[in-house]
């Protein structure tokens, strides 16, 4: 068995509360939002961004006893920096399985910073069809952002500094840790 990341590098960041940064229990405090207000959507489908929002989405799906797979979503096509960086060397394809019409989109992502990542989700999505609503749930909210969109539901706001990046990873067995990185 593969240990887990550490959930805080100490040599990384001198932010007491990223030092503590415990992803289990953001996520299971996005999910107790989630259910709190969606429990009883009958059109409610899941959709992740990849990575870090799809294993979110994957394991909420289970967790909210959801019937059939959330969709993923890799935005990497259509980000508005696209021809700036380029394609990047680990593109997944989207997978959407479900009739996007008119369904209750709740659209998921780990670490919600810009927007321009979400902008790009959406206009992906409505390739699919036309959701009666789209919803945006974060584990993490580090703010900054340079478009106007803020999620509905978030476990923790946190303002870092520019050049540091919270990353998402899951182990084999699925458990979720944090770690904050350089850019």
């Amino acid at each position: 068995m593969r240990m887990p990341p550490p959930s805080f590098c100490n040599n990384i960041s001198m932010n007491p509360l990223l030092d503590n940064l415990d992803a289990e229990t953001l996520y299971q405090a996005l999910l107790a939002q989630i259910r709190a207000e969606l429990a009883d959507e009958p059109n409610l489908a899941l959709v992740g961004i990849h990575s870090g929002g799809a294993w979110i989405a994957e394991r909420m799906a289970k967790d909210l006893g959801l019937s059939g797979d959330p969709g993923f979503i890799d935005v990497s096509f259509y980000r508005d920096d696209y021809a700036q960086k380029g394609l990047p060397a680990a593109v997944r394809p989207t997978r959407i399985s479900f009739d996007v019409e008119n369904a209750v989109i709740l659209l998921i992502d780990d670490v919600l910073y810009t927007g321009r990542t979400t902008r790009a989700a959406i206009n992906e999505l409505f390739d699919y069809g036309r959701p009666a609503k789209v919803l945006l749930a974060a584990l993490i909210d580090r703010g900054d952002r340079e478009l106007p969109i803020a999620a509905d539901f978030v476990a923790l706001t946190v303002s870092i500094p520019k050049n540091q990046v919270l990353e998402l990873h899951r182990t084999e067995d699925n458990i979720f840790s944090l770690t904050v990185e350089h850019a």
